[in-house]
């Protein structure tokens, strides 16, 4: 008999495990996070085994995260300044597992680096694919762009124009369930595993979104998005470390 499942651990603003052993460590400036409130029921086949859609009063949600990724590295090693820094946008899902951890599952990450994009890939099962992508600071707006290269498919592409606005100095319940997700959960050679993270708390910022041109979440296996996302994020970003894995 399997055991009983946990109930879910609290959504906190702040890690779990803030003095974890780094395994990695990175950055993630100038985020961009929409995010589109999706059926249980329509993302629950695309989880990894063992794990079930996170909800939020019967909710969950379908996120297009698009960012800076900065200087990834390794144990307390110096982050890599070129082949570790490059724009990056992931579809992702909100996911619970039977110990009640909460998390993410990525239904795809585009980079611009052929090197970390073919290592996660082949080491890690990640499904990053290499894209054509920029991050541009214009006068008060970001924009971000994306289009495939390989593995595809063809034509997949992403344009977010984003303009922030200020501090929010109380994020709601629903702010933090969106951002504050302290692992990842993935399949690793066949096996559920869960990787926690940890980074200071999220400098949240209202943001206007000016533009939304993308077939990323499609490309991701996912219906369409319906309508204008339900919320738009901005962030400076945090540094981040990244624990090792264990079984989901």
């Amino acid at each position: 008999m399997p055991p009983t499942p946990r109930p879910p651990q609290p959504v906190t603003p702040d890690p779990p495990l803030p003095g974890m052993n780094p395994l990695m460590t990175q950055s993630w400036l100038d985020l961009a996070f929409l995010h589109w409130a999706a059926e249980p029921a329509d993302v629950a086949p695309l989880l990894p085994a063992g794990t079930v859609p996170d909800t939020l009063d019967g909710v969950t949600y379908v996120g297009l995260v698009a960012f800076r990724m900065y200087r990834v590295g390794w144990f307390r090693l110096p982050g890599i300044p070129y082949l570790g820094t490059f724009p990056e946008t992931n579809v992702r899902l909100y996911s619970r597992d039977a110990q009640g951890r909460r998390g993410v599952v990525f239904r795809s990450l585009d980079a611009s680096r052929l090197i970390p994009v073919a290592v996660a890939r082949t080491v890690f099962r990640l499904p990053y694919v290499w894209s054509r992508m920029a991050v541009r600071r214009e006068t008060g707006t970001l924009t971000y762009t994306s289009s495939r290269r390989l593995p595809g498919p063809p034509g997949a592409h992403s344009r977010i124009v984003l303009r922030p606005g200020g501090r929010i100095e109380a994020p709601s319940e629903l702010e933090h369930f969106l951002t504050a997700r302290w692992g990842m959960h993935s399949t690793f050679h066949g096996r559920p595993v869960y990787l926690p993270n940890a980074h200071p708390r999220w400098p949240l910022h209202r943001a206007q979104l000016i533009e939304c041109d993308e077939s990323l979440v499609t490309a991701a296996g996912l219906p369409a998005p319906v309508g204008e996302p339900l919320s738009v994020l901005y962030s400076p970003g945090v540094p981040v470390r990244f624990g090792g894995p264990s079984r989901a």
